[in-house]
C-alpha cells in the first residue's frame, strides 16, 4: 500500500502568504512550480499503458497516464503527485523525485530537467534513467550482426549493439554527454571520416533536428545542445542560420570502415513510443559483400568485449 509522504508546506509569511526560499524571490518560485507542473504532465501525457505493462481500459479519455498511475509506479502518494502537478508549494524530496523520473521513463536531459525545476540536488547523476528497457537491450543485441541504435528524437544514443558500437567510432570510449549523433557528425574526427556523403548527411540531420525542436523549443537540453554545436562547429553555425527542415534523402547510408571497408546499409526506423518519442534504428546490408563485412566487425566487436 503506497502511503503519502509527510507534505513540508513552505512557512509563510504576514497574510498566510508563502514566504520565499534563501536567495530567491516569490515570483521566481512559482515561475519554476509552474514549470515543473507542465513539464510533468507533459511527460505523463506521452506514456502509454502498454509501455509500462498496465491495460488500457475500454473508458481511458486521459491521453498517457493517470496521475494515480504514476504515483503507483513511483511508489508514492496520489495526493502529492496530484499537488505537484497543481504547482502547490511543497518540499520535494531528491528520493522522491528519483522515483518520479523513474515512473515517467525520463532520459538523462529530461532527469536533469527535473532536477533544475524541483531545485533539488541528483543523488544519482552520472547514472542513466532513459526508460530503455531489458527487453530492447535484447532486441538489440538480437539483431547482430546488424547495427542497431535507440535514439531520442534529440540524437542521444540511449542505446546500441556492438557492431553499432563500433561502426563509427568507439562509443564505449566516449563519454556520455558525447555520445548524441548530431555532435558526433559535427565534431568528432573518426565519426565524420566513416560517413561517405557527409555534407548531406550533415544537412539532413541539423534539418531533422530543427523539424524535431519546434516541440522543445523552450526545453534546456535542447537549447543547450544547440549551444554546444554553435560554438565547436563553424559547418554547424552555417547550416543551422539556413532553416532548413526535413528534405527527402534516400534510406540507404554508406559507411567507410578502416578495418573491413566500404559498407551498403539499408535503415529501418521503429518508434519504440509514440511519435516522436525513442526510436530503434537499425542497419541491413544491401548486397552480400556487405553482410559479411558486418559478419567480420560483429566477431570483432564480440573479441573486443569477452577480452
Amino acid at each position: 500500500m503506497t502511503v503519502d509522504p509527510p507534505l513540508t508546506q513552505t512557512a509563510t509569511g504576514p497574510g498566510g502568504t508563502a514566504a520565499p526560499r534563501h536567495g530567491t524571490a516569490p515570483g521566481d518560485d512559482a515561475v519554476r512550480r509552474a514549470e515543473l507542473a507542465a513539464f510533468l504532465r507533459s511527460r505523463r501525457e506521452r506514456i502509454t499503458p502498454e509501455q509500462v505493462g498496465l491495460p488500457r481500459g475500454a473508458r481511458r479519455r486521459t491521453p498517457g497516464l493517470r496521475r494515480e498511475e504514476v504515483a503507483h509506479l513511483g511508489a508514492v502518494g496520489v495526493t502529492w503527485y496530484t499537488w505537484l502537478e497543481q504547482a502547490r508549494d511543497i518540499h520535494v524530496s531528491p528520493q522522491v523525485l528519483d522515483a518520479v523520473a523513474r515512473a515517467l521513463l525520463l532520459d538523462r536531459a529530461e532527469r536533469s530537467h527535473l532536477f533544475a525545476l524541483a531545485g533539488a540536488i541528483d543523488p544519482t547523476p552520472g547514472k542513466e534513467c532513459t526508460g530503455v528497457t531489458r527487453e530492447l537491450r535484447q532486441v538489440l543485441r538480437q539483431l547482430e550482426p546488424f547495427p542497431a541504435v535507440l535514439q531520442n528524437s534529440r540524437f542521444d544514443i540511449l542505446a546500441y549493439n556492438a557492431t553499432y558500437g563500433r561502426l563509427m567510432c568507439d562509443l564505449d570510449a566516449l563519454p556520455e554527454e558525447d555520445r548524441n549523433c548530431m555532435w558526433l557528425a559535427f565534431t568528432h574526427p573518426e565519426w565524420r571520416a566513416s560517413v561517405v556523403d557527409l555534407d548531406a548527411t550533415m544537412r539532413v540531420m541539423a534539418a531533422k533536428f530543427r523539424a524535431s525542436m519546434a516541440e522543445h523549443v523552450a526545453e534546456p537540453a535542447w537549447k543547450a545542445l544547440v549551444a554546444r554545436l554553435t560554438e565547436a562547429s563553424p559547418e554547424f553555425r552555417s547550416i543551422w542560420a539556413q532553416h532548413e527542415v526535413v528534405r527527402p534523402m534516400s534510406s540507404v547510408k554508406l559507411f567507410r570502415h578502416p578495418r573491413v571497408g566500404v559498407l551498403q546499409l539499408s535503415s529501418t526506423s521503429l518508434w519504440t513510443g509514440p511519435n516522436p518519442g525513442p526510436k530503434l534504428l537499425s542497419y541491413t546490408p544491401v548486397d552480400e559483400l556487405t553482410r559479411e563485412r558486418l559478419e567480420r566487425l560483429a566477431a570483432e566487436s564480440a573479441e573486443l568485449v569477452t577480452v
